[in-house]
């Protein structure tokens, strides 16, 4: 047993590209005692490919409660433990937070080894604005629970970050659009990797565009936030044909304007379209 009390780092490791890894984050896996990680025939490959060997900790979403108190018994021992998720910065999204609550909880030596995260990273290739954001990770997995989610959203003013998988993907997608309304998203795939996509859209065209196109590789949305164009108001003061103009100014061509003011004003399009010719 060492004297004192160890440290745990949260370290963060590449979401892609290995070359994106820090010198003290390398200097660090190499000096600590163990490393825990959500999946460690993921992580040893990242060790291999810098020559690193350490005692690896298996901890995840099913065993983070016992795997925790272990790790807390370690540190509590003298032992450093880094801790490190499959890819970017653990404790977002990921069972990390629960293990940083617990170092808190019992007063441990807890420090973080900031790099890659693919929340920032999507961010600020995606064109949105930038400057307040709302982080809201996976939505839930049952639609119902979702949908209640998105609706608590609806009138959130900054941009919105969403993670999602392929096989959800579209799903996910047409939720956005009947809860937000269409908005602009722009989904960003496989960053730092060689098939890196940076896609932006109307929803509408995002639902189109992966309805005849299979989703592959992980996702992180970027969702414009809340404008004016979607409140729910009375366009009585408001002429048809200023409303399509509105919505044409905000970024959406005449074809989807014509399609949200029909919807505003519970009007067939055919009857919209007549005051669109022209514009």
């Amino acid at each position: 047993m060492k004297s004192g009390k160890g440290t745990i780092y949260l370290c963060a490791t590449p979401i892609g590209n290995l070359e994106d890894i820090t010198l003290r984050a390398l200097r660090v896996l190499k000096e600590v005692d163990y490393i825990a990680a959500e999946d460690t025939r993921h992580t040893l490959k990242l060790l291999n490919h810098y020559g690193i060997s350490k005692p690896l900790l298996s901890y995840h979403e099913h065993n983070r409660k016992e795997k925790g108190e272990e790790i807390a018994a370690l540190v509590e021992s003298g032992y450093d433990v880094a801790l490190v998720s499959d890819a970017g910065m653990p404790g977002i999204s990921d069972p990390g937070e629960d293990l940083v609550a617990l170092a808190h909880q019992r007063s441990l030596p807890i420090t973080v080894i900031p790099g890659p995260t693919a929340s920032l990273s999507a961010l600020v290739l995606s064109g949105l604005p930038s400057g307040r954001f709302a982080f809201e990770g996976f939505l839930p997995r049952e639609k119902k629970d979702r949908k209640e989610r998105l609706k608590k959203l609806k009138k959130e003013e900054r941009t919105m970050i969403f993670y999602e998988a392929p096989h959800r993907l579209l799903s996910t997608l047409k939720d956005l659009l009947a809860e937000l309304g269409n908005r602009r998203i722009v989904l960003v795939r496989e960053l730092t990797k060689i098939h890196e996509e940076v896609l932006p859209f109307f929803l509408e065209e995002a639902v189109a565009y992966y309805e005849n196109q299979e989703p592959r590789g992980e996702y992180v949305l970027i969702v414009d936030g809340y404008r004016e164009r979607e409140q729910e108001k009375s366009f009585d003061d408001l002429s048809i044909k200023e409303h399509i103009k509105n919505y044409m100014e905000a970024g959406l061509s005449k074809k989807e304007a014509i399609k949200q003011v029909a919807k505003d004003r519970n009007m067939a399009k055919s009857e919209v379209y007549k005051y669109s010719i022209g514009i």
